[in-house]
């Protein structure tokens, strides 16, 4: 097992011992569910029930509006109580949803047809079934699979993405190692979709039991090959896998289809197959629940639209040990997001609850200057100069932070994680976007 890797990153510790060798749990059937019909990158969706209807696990209950969209399905059976706004997890402003109270019988669509024999259809025929089932990136960009597949062109190779290199996260792990064969499958439908001669699996080395698994399987298929990187942060990043597997260089501004590659989530793969193969859209996905007082952390089958508050419970959160002093992070303590309430739904894009112990820090303008120390920039994947880019968004010089390309940073923490003056560079990149965007 020969281990790539690419220049930059960090090694935070792992904290991942505790449910990466736990088997996959079904979570408890919700008693209700909130679906926000904002499942991924683009615009909202356009709700096709009203408050009173009755809809089945697997029902369309949202359409696909515009080119950025996608279509939203109810994940249990049970009636639409209301259609209101909702907080959503990413954006954390409300969205507009739709409550859905169970009946308890989790009752499903009936499957129409399959093509288990995929080979057969054209390629746009099997994009039109991603397109109609709804599957965004669920990695975390969210971003419509069916537009990613459409758009690609003269792409001859396809990477999935199995490293998940955030410090606690396993959901992709587990699902690897459990359904190895299913991850590979949605691996040759998207080479058959884009006619792509080679794909490969991206996995990295301390996940030695999903390695097993999908060896077990790739032997079979001469043209896919698992490739091993090393554990690094932030190694699942799609510009850093494509460099790494394939030492190609990904343009700025530019996606990796640019370079002739098209990248996948594992999580992703999974739902391609079985929207293919077994005619079922995403109604649920597998989250890694973890962190202090968790009595049984583990990874879990959620049905989209799970309340964190009823997961927390499910996997007994102690919240009276923690007291106040904690925050509940959605995906990894790295690029996550921290929750202001549990009333928050369990979305596609979802792949952990993280429950941290809250310290006390410095307040925004308590940070150290910056000592030129350097570390920042020998950490940051994408080979820019944070420290520059701080400086002078510091003090708002919109222009020399052009010079600098905050538009190809990933925010992907790296170079707040190794300052030792505690600069919270990566707002301050994020800024110095978000004005040299408007001043463009």
């Amino acid at each position: 097992m020969s281990k790539l890797t690419f220049d930059g990153g960090i090694f935070p510790p792992l904290f991942k011992k505790n449910t990466q060798d736990l088997l996959i749990k079904n979570a408890r059937l919700p008693k209700k569910v909130v679906i926000p019909f904002n499942q991924h990158s683009g615009e909202n969706s356009k709700p096709v029930v009203k408050k009173g209807d009755y809809v089945l696990a697997g029902q369309k209950i949202g359409e696909a509006r515009g080119k950025l969209s996608l279509t939203v399905h109810s994940s249990i059976s049970g009636t639409v109580i209301d259609i209101c706004p909702w907080n959503h997890p990413k954006i954390n402003e409300p969205v507009l949803s739709a409550v859905i109270e169970s009946d308890g019988r989790d009752l499903s669509v009936e499957v129409k047809k399959t093509c288990w024999d995929y080979f057969r259809y054209p390629a746009q025929d099997i994009i039109k079934i991603i397109q109609d089932s709804g599957i965004g990136g669920m990695g975390g960009d969210g971003y419509p699979a069916a537009i990613k597949l459409s758009s690609a062109r003269e792409v001859d190779a396809v990477i999935i993405n199995g490293c998940e290199s955030e410090p606690f996260i396993t959901c992709d792990d587990r699902l690897m190692q459990e359904n190895a064969a299913e991850v590979i499958e949605g691996l040759k439908i998207i080479m058959y979709i884009l006619d792509a001669p080679k794909g490969f699996i991206a996995i990295e080395d301390d996940k030695i039991n999903a390695f097993k698994a999908l060896n077990k399987e790739v032997f079979k298929e001469p043209n896919i090959t698992i490739k091993t990187t090393r554990t690094k942060y932030p190694q699942g990043s799609e510009k850093q896998l494509v460099k790494t597997i394939v030492n190609r260089i990904v343009s700025p501004g530019h996606a990796a289809s640019g370079a002739g590659v098209v990248v996948f989530n594992a999580a992703t793969s999974h739902a391609i197959r079985q929207a293919i193969v077994n005619g079922v859209p995403p109604v649920s996905r597998i989250v890694t629940v973890t962190g202090r007082n968790i009595k049984y952390p583990g990874n879990y089958r959620v049905r989209l639209g799970t309340l964190v508050s009823d997961l927390l419970e499910q996997s007994e959160f102690d919240y009276a040990g923690c007291g106040e002093n904690f925050k509940i992070i959605f995906g990894g303590p790295m690029k996550g997001i921290a929750q202001f309430s549990t009333d928050t739904p369990i979305t596609s894009t979802v792949s952990g609850i993280v429950v941290l112990e809250e310290k006390k820090y410095a307040g925004i303008d308590d940070f150290g200057s910056c000592i030129r120390c350097g570390k920042c920039v020998k950490a940051c994947p994408m080979g820019l100069m944070p420290n520059f880019i701080s400086i002078y968004s510091e003090n708002s010089l919109w222009g020399k932070c052009r010079e600098f390309y905050p538009e190809d940073c990933l925010e992907c923490g790296c170079c707040a994680y190794e300052c030792v003056s505690k600069r919270p560079i990566v707002q301050q990149v994020k800024l110095a976007k978000q004005e040299c965007q408007c001043n463009h």
